[in-house]
């Protein structure tokens, strides 16, 4: 089984800890991720709102890059999940974008036939791999440990068919596989803050308080995510939000972090002493 594999920006940068542990799972999965050769940033949600020709034309690039080996791409950020997908969705439907684009691409000696199909781990795991192969493989399984998933605002609205908008389970049913229990969790597609934390931070840290709170309230011992962005306001403000609100302690982690313990790799594979919070508790006994 072999996928391309687009890790933007944050993936090489602060969300390091989710590219370590996502290639470890899948290598121990048997599943081979090859990165696209001279991929570049997919421009994040931002660049849409700035200049959306010269957004699509540079998310298109990546999509005409993948679209040479004729492979499924895996792009487990959420932004550029989401930014990929709507290139793709864009680039079919508005005529007038697609010749722009097009003419762009084609002067870099490119081009785009809108045949590349963009997915997401989640969808992959679940139902390329299947939780009966998953479950297999778990050789230490995460009993006695309750997690919060949390999905962000991205990944599943509006492109996602693979799971549910408004109710996503497909982590919910990974963290399960890995032997833990999932608290119920109403805020797991609320919005983290984004870019809020460093631009409006009286906004952004109160977005992030209010998840943090209230998964500490649930009975978590940590908050499990999907998103890089997501990952690192939760993670890298909690001394901002003690200071403004009260201490929270909570650690944030990557499903692929949890998925990798129970298969039995090591918190060094996983890279899950790059989070600043502490994950000491999920690694008891280890």
């Amino acid at each position: 089984m072999k996928y391309l594999y687009f890790p933007g920006c944050s993936l090489k940068g602060t969300g390091k800890a989710y590219e370590e542990s996502l290639l470890a799972v899948f290598r121990a999965l048997g599943v081979e991720l090859q990165e696209i050769d001279d991929w570049n940033c997919c421009g994040a949600t931002a660049y849409m709102s700035v200049d959306e020709t010269k957004a699509y034309a540079l998310a298109g690039r990546n999509l005409a890059l993948a679209e040479r080996e004729n492979l499924d791409v895996i792009a487990p950020c959420s932004a550029c999940y989401l930014v990929l997908n709507k290139t793709q969705k864009g680039l079919k439907e508005y005529p007038e974008l697609n010749r722009k684009v097009t003419n762009a691409l084609k002067a870099a000696g490119l081009d785009y036939r809108g045949k590349v199909r963009v997915r997401h781990p989640l969808d992959v795991l679940i139902n390329d791999i299947g939780l009966a192969e998953i479950a297999k493989r778990v050789k230490n399984p995460m009993k006695g440990h309750k997690f919060a998933p949390y999905y962000g605002c991205q990944i599943v609205r509006p492109y996602a068919a693979f799971d549910d908008q408004h109710d996503p389970v497909t982590m919910d049913q990974l963290i399960e596989a890995a032997g833990a229990e999932c608290v119920p969790y109403p805020l797991k597609t609320r919005c983290c803050g984004g870019s809020l934390t460093g631009t409006v931070p009286e906004v952004g840290l109160r977005l992030s308080y209010i998840l943090i709170k209230e998964a500490k309230k649930r009975g978590a011992e940590a908050i499990v995510t999907v998103c890089p962005l997501c990952q690192f306001n939760l993670d890298g403000y909690q001394d901002q939000i003690a200071r403004k609100f009260e201490a929270v302690d909570l650690p944030i982690l990557y499903f692929t972090q949890i998925l990798g313990l129970a298969m039995g790799l090591s918190a060094e594979e996983l890279a899950i002493k790059r989070g600043i919070v502490s994950a000491q508790a999920v690694l008891a006994g280890r």
